[in-house]
């Protein structure tokens, strides 16, 4: 019998990422279950050719899915993933020059959010044989460089296949970096055009079906021991709960955790579904977007138990949430970047799951006293009773985003997803959405990418079709994100693939709005607004004629608009219910009040302001800003240089 295969580079990488499969635990699933693709002639005769062939001979092998970005495709990936817990993700491929560049974007989030994505670039010639080819970037200090050369920072893993003979070590190091929990990140393999089409023989051992196991490392024995030793030790603890979590699939080993201890536990952005909003230990969200529950347990923790979190500074706070000077962080993470930070003298390398059933067997019997568990449940009630107000219908024309999120809560299902990235929504999500489901919140907020909603919303609603999920995904856009990148509705409608989408038009940037006032430079650039030749600028009240639910409506997208008018957040609770019980993909227009903010939740975001200005408000914010960074905490040490 033959041991090899006549087929070009394109046919074996396809076939090759067919047969690949990842197991954790008893979950067995396809790490590549799909190619998303936009063709051009860098990959139109090669992997182009490969998904036609097998399209016509085993459809259902290689699935080919075509995007209207190819931005958008990696975004895709990164929701599908994290519906499958990072277990699986898709394939995307584009031409060389501007198609391979425009993936860029999405490299780097996936990379920055540590979830995985196959990034499958063209390249120009191997050859050279023509160079320079159409699209291609030329360096005269080095021709060899590429496009695709911008990769290798983004991407977990980077390589070239420059020969045939490449692709076989070049496609099993890919697959390994993309299960591995701890290095997991956009793999990038770039696929000169000649190549892809070169025939080779193709080793039958390459083509078969092969199993990626998921490593569940348990904790080091004197690892846990010190971390034991140090949460028995602590009066005031606090469990900080990120994505680690949510992807070990460990939120079930949380709640008993925490309930065998009392520990009260905050999430992070993507550890938001860890523990449900309703249990008696949830405190809400941590950092400069958290509540104020979780913030106050966090400044007196004398012990942080991080688990799965990669310690961003909206977490901490830019370092002003822990505010005891004998904090320790007990970071469990099953990458030791992430373990060692806040210069951790105990981290314990683990997977999540592992290491709370390991914290749980060596805590047993020890609890915390009731006068905090008192303390979790007054905090927790005063939390809740503030996001009831923030929710109350007010009856105005132009409701606040709070009211909004109100809204579409109360029209959501528990198991409904909400996606989000960018702007002002992820702050008011993370301290206001309630999150009923381990799955219900996907909020992009490590590269917080505008533009990253409606494409990651259809990742993940794919993600859940593939699994015979048939809860709904709801996106929520403000007008800015949306100007992004939007165009992923055609592929909804394309593939009738059904997307709720809350589309919040407040005529500007409302976050950095926000953000600009509170640094002097009183929302200067951030408003849509007609042009003022005169003053030079676009502070002026003259209104863009832009119809953003038309443009939607072109799309073939089902649009519902709000009129600004007395009773809007109503017919936006009834337009979400509508939506729901529909079976096509539906857009909701809704024009908001962006001065209408969420409960303050005594967080802090470190955004330097201009140390020397001639504007009076500069002037004002840097004077309160100095003020403020007084809080921050030094890695080691006591700090002097920030405080005024």
């Amino acid at each position: 019998m033959p041991s090899t295969r006549r087929m070009t580079v394109g046919q074996a990488l396809v076939e090759f990422l067919a047969r690949q499969w990842t197991v954790d635990g008893d979950t067995r699933e396809r790490t590549i279950p799909g190619v998303l693709g936009i063709f051009g002639h860098g990959n139109v005769a090669g992997l182009g050719q490969a998904l036609a062939q097998l399209n016509v001979e085993q459809p259902e092998l290689m699935p080919y899915h075509q995007a209207r970005n190819e931005q958008a495709m990696v975004h895709q990936s990164v929701g599908f993933a994290r519906m499958h817990r990072r277990r699986a993700t898709f394939a995307s491929t584009a031409s060389v020059g501007p198609g391979a560049a425009n993936m860029l974007t999405g490299a780097a989030l996936a990379t920055t959010n540590r979830m995985p994505a196959l990034l499958l670039p063209s390249d120009t010639f191997a050859t050279r044989v023509a160079d320079p080819v159409l699209q291609q970037l030329e360096q005269p200090w080095d021709t060899g460089m590429t496009v695709n050369d911008a990769f290798r920072p983004l991407s977990r893993f980077f390589d070239r296949v420059q020969r045939p003979e490449q692709l076989y070590s070049i496609a099993l190091s890919a697959m390994r970096v993309l299960t591995d929990p701890a290095d997991t990140g956009a793999v990038t393999i770039a696929l000169p055009e000649d190549v892809q089409a070169e025939a080779v023989d193709v080793p039958l051992e390459f083509l078969a079906e092969r199993e990626w196991h998921v490593r569940r490392p348990l904790p080091e024995r004197a690892a846990l021991s010190r971390a034991i030793e140090a949460i028995r030790g602590a009066r005031r603890p606090l469990v900080i709960a990120g994505g680690g979590v949510i992807y070990s699939g460990a939120e079930e080993r949380l709640r008993v955790f925490a309930e065998a201890t009392g520990i009260a536990v905050a999430t992070t952005q993507a550890g938001g579904g860890a523990l449900t909003w309703d249990h008696p230990q949830y405190l809400g969200g941590v950092g400069a977007t958290g509540s104020t529950a979780a913030n106050r347990f966090a400044a007196d923790a004398d012990v942080v138990i991080g688990i799965g979190t990669r310690y961003s500074d909206f977490t901490t706070g830019s370092r002003t949430v822990f505010q005891n000077p004998q904090v320790r962080f007990v970071n469990i993470n099953v990458a030791p970047f992430d373990a060692y930070k806040h210069g951790s003298a105990l981290p314990v390398i683990a997977d999540a799951r592992e290491a709370l059933a390991a914290l749980a067997e060596g805590l047993r019997g020890h609890g915390t006293s009731a006068e905090y568990r008192e303390r979790t449940a007054r905090e927790k009630k005063a939390w809740d009773a503030a996001v009831d107000g923030a929710f109350s219908p007010s009856g105005r024309a132009l409701p606040g985003q709070p009211e909004i999120i109100g809204a579409v809560h109360a029209a959501s299902a528990p198991r409904d997803v909400i996606v989000q990235a960018a702007g002002s929504l992820p702050g008011d999500l993370h301290k206001l959405w309630r999150v009923r489901d381990p799955l219900g919140y996907h909020v992009e907020y490590a590269f917080s990418c505008m533009g990253y909603e409606i494409a990651g919303g259809l990742g993940a609603k794919r993600g859940l079709i593939a699994d015979g999920d048939d809860r709904d995904v709801i996106v929520m856009v403000g007008d800015g994100s949306y100007l992004m990148l939007n165009t992923e509705l055609v592929t909804a409608v394309a593939e009738g693939i059904k997307l709720i989408v809350v589309l919040v038009e407040n005529h500007g940037y409302a976050s950095i709005g926000h953000l600009s006032e509170t640094v002097g430079s009183q929302r200067f650039g951030t408003q849509y607004r007609a042009y003022d030749a005169e003053r030079r600028n676009f502070q002026g009240e003259e209104l863009l004629p832009v119809n953003l639910a038309a443009n939607a409506r072109s799309y073939g997208i089902h649009v519902v608009e709000i009129a600004p008018e007395a009773g809007a957040v109503d017919r936006l609770r009834d337009a979400v219910a509508a939506a729901k019980a529909s079976a096509e993909s539906t857009l909701i227009h809704i024009n908001s009040d962006p001065l209408i903010y969420a409960p303050d939740g005594e967080g802090w975001w470190d955004v330097p302001v201009a140390e020397v200005s001639t504007l009076p408000s500069t002037q004002r914010a840097r004077a309160e800003y100095e003020t403020l960074i007084g809080a921050q905490r030094s890695l080691l040490g006591e700090n002097t240089e920030n405080r005024a």
